[in-house]
């Protein structure tokens, strides 16, 4: 069962290769407990489908950890345990699959002594076939690696380009503060004037009213003289 990771490019490929690495394990421990009820052909083709299975395991392995390296820090350490069990499990199959494979007998039976020119003859073309079965599944990997990362690049160009028009929106924002700081100067500035001047001509209104008063006084004065 795969164990989902954070959502990004490097942890959904982890992830893809972890579930297919379960479903092989699956498939080999199957194979492996087999073998031991099989003897002569039957037994040998079950050896040989069980090794395909294991390089095919071991090959996604090596992927798995290879991806790891694009796993964000804080969700490293889950992931080499998940590793390190994986790894378990696949010594343990290698080394059932080997035990069961020296006994050649129980593998080749009479035909391992009688005619061991034809025995080696098949085994190597099984061994051509694996290599071209390996050579298709690391094809595909490459592809889907391949598609990830063009995935990747494109999200990668996408952001940059929302960081590039918000960069934008931020100097135009930031230069119509300026400009309505400008406009709050000046607004400033006319209002001080304008206070200046109503004191201004508060001050002149009450010095022409004191004028007046006086004036008034001194023609009252001079007429009861």
């Amino acid at each position: 069962m795969a164990h989902p990771l954070d959502s990004d490019a490097g942890s959904e490929l982890f992830t893809s290769y972890e579930a297919e690495l379960e479903l092989i394990q699956a498939d080999l421990s199957q194979k492996v407990d087999q073998i031991s009820d099989l003897s002569g052909e039957p037994r040998k083709a079950a050896i040989s489908q069980a090794e395909r299975a294991l390089d095919e395991a071991q090959e996604i392995l090596a992927q798995m950890r290879l991806e790891k390296q694009n796993i964000p820090s804080s969700s490293r350490n889950k992931v080499n345990q998940r590793l390190r069990n994986h790894e378990h499990d696949i010594d343990s199959h290698k080394t059932k699959l080997k035990m069961l494979t020296s006994d050649r007998s129980a593998l080749f039976g009479s035909r391992y002594t009688d005619n061991p020119s034809n025995d080696q003859a098949l085994e190597q073309r099984q061994q051509l076939l694996s290599g071209t079965e390996r050579l298709d599944r690391s094809s595909q990997r490459l592809m889907d690696s391949q598609r990830i990362a063009n995935e990747t690049e494109s999200i990668g160009a996408g952001t940059l380009a929302d960081l590039h028009r918000q960069r934008e929106t931020i100097t135009h924002t930031r230069d119509g503060l300026l400009e309505s700081e400008g406009y709050v100067d000046r607004s400033v500035k006319t209002l001080r004037g304008m206070a200046r001047r109503m004191a201004t001509n508060r001050i002149i209104t009450v010095s022409i009213i004191t004028v007046l008063v006086l004036l008034i006084i001194i023609v009252v004065w001079s007429k009861f003289k």
